[in-house]
């Protein structure tokens, strides 16, 4: 039986979304029917509109998420109805290379639903990172959903979905950022944010909020980081420099994904030091750099997937402190709205007016 919900679909590219009647069929084997009660409004979705990721249009997005699970295919055996879940976009499929040498969260061959969600009159849709949660209902694969406490609020937890995990994880597992350390976060919006949070729960002593935005900067201040630089006004690598004693932060986190602030990241470094990318950029972007500066500065220059997550060790653990009162993912929510303001919500993201304009369902 196929479920009839209303959902945000973006059917061409860099035209806005429409609020559309889908079909989601029940779940067969190894997949799960999730009732979502919260969706975050990432820029990830926004790419997907432009058609910055692919042009498999039309696509069903959202995919930042929270919800109760409905049903489950007639295989599946840890997951129930009635299971609160976070949606996630790394199922691990256990076998793999990366996964047989213990590195699941590099997972080559993640798991999505089979069946297809349809537009009314029967048309595919491409769901979002295999999610598509801008819907009252989604189909996943069963790995995609992560069970958690269900005492957390569906559209603070959704958050981990994506960019708080991005965040937190790029300076916690990617970057390794620990005790007393030093760490520079460029791009101060959710994602950036996140790492900031990340970076003062894990005990850096120095973190450093970089942005064009002053809005951007208090938020950053109210997260956690030390010290914040406006890079309008001064060269943010000389600042950075200047506040981790002439050396250079041990971290640097870029959250903007552009060669620019790539370059700035790589040269605000210490010697020896790790730059992590988790800005995402588009295709056509390069960059050039010395390649005695590459050998001559050391360290490590790393992307960040995901936040290098495992989310089924990461999103509970990530809850438990959210419910202890030790990180604040309430915080991150600016905003809750309703499914026919997305498009609006892109607007505002745009503007950096919001962290998170968050769909209730």
């Amino acid at each position: 039986m196929a479920h009839e919900v209303r959902a945000v679909v973006a059917r061409e590219k860099g035209q806005p979304v429409s609020v559309e009647t889908i079909l989601v069929p029940d779940p067969g084997p190894g997949e799960a029917l999730v009732r979502v009660q919260a969706c975050g409004v990432c820029h990830t979705d926004l790419h997907y509109r432009e058609g910055g990721i692919n042009d498999d249009f039309p696509f069903l997005l959202g995919h930042e998420a929270a919800g109760v699970v409905e049903s489950v295919g007639p295989d599946v055996e840890d997951l129930a109805a009635g299971d609160f879940v976070i949606l996630n976009w790394r199922a691990v499929c256990g076998t793999c290379r990366a996964c047989r040498r213990g590195q699941p969260w590099y997972c080559f061959s993640t798991h999505n639903a089979t069946q297809k969600m349809t537009l009314a009159d029967g048309t595919a849709l491409s769901p979002a990172l295999g999610i598509g949660a801008f819907a009252q209902k989604t189909l996943v694969a069963a790995g995609q959903c992560t069970k958690v406490d269900p005492r957390a609020r569906p559209e603070a937890a959704g958050l981990l979905g994506c960019g708080v995990m991005a965040g937190f994880g790029a300076a916690v597992n990617t970057g390794g950022i620990g005790r007393g350390q030093s760490i520079a976060v460029i791009g101060c919006g959710g994602v950036g944010v996140a790492a900031i949070a990340g970076a003062k729960l894990a005990g850096a002593s120095t973190i450093i909020g970089v942005d064009i935005d002053p809005r951007k900067l208090a938020t950053a201040e109210r997260m956690g980081a030390t010290h914040t630089v406006d890079s309008r006004d001064v060269d943010p690598v000389e600042a950075i420099r200047e506040l981790t004693g002439g050396h250079g932060a041990d971290v640097v986190v870029e959250a903007v994904g552009r060669p620019e602030t790539y370059k700035q990241a790589f040269y605000a470094r210490d010697l020896a030091g790790t730059l992590v990318q988790v800005g995402v950029p588009t295709p056509d972007m390069r960059i050039e750099l010395p390649l005695i500066e590459l050998f001559g500065r050391g360290g490590a220059l790393r992307s960040s997937w995901y936040g290098d997550c495992l989310p089924s060790r990461d999103f509970p653990m990530l809850i438990d402190l959210y419910l202890q009162g030790r990180f604040d993912l309430d915080a991150f929510v600016s905003e809750t709205i309703g499914i026919d303001d997305v498009e609006a919500a892109f607007e505002k993201m745009h503007r950096g007016e919001v962290l998170r304009s968050v769909v209730v369902l």
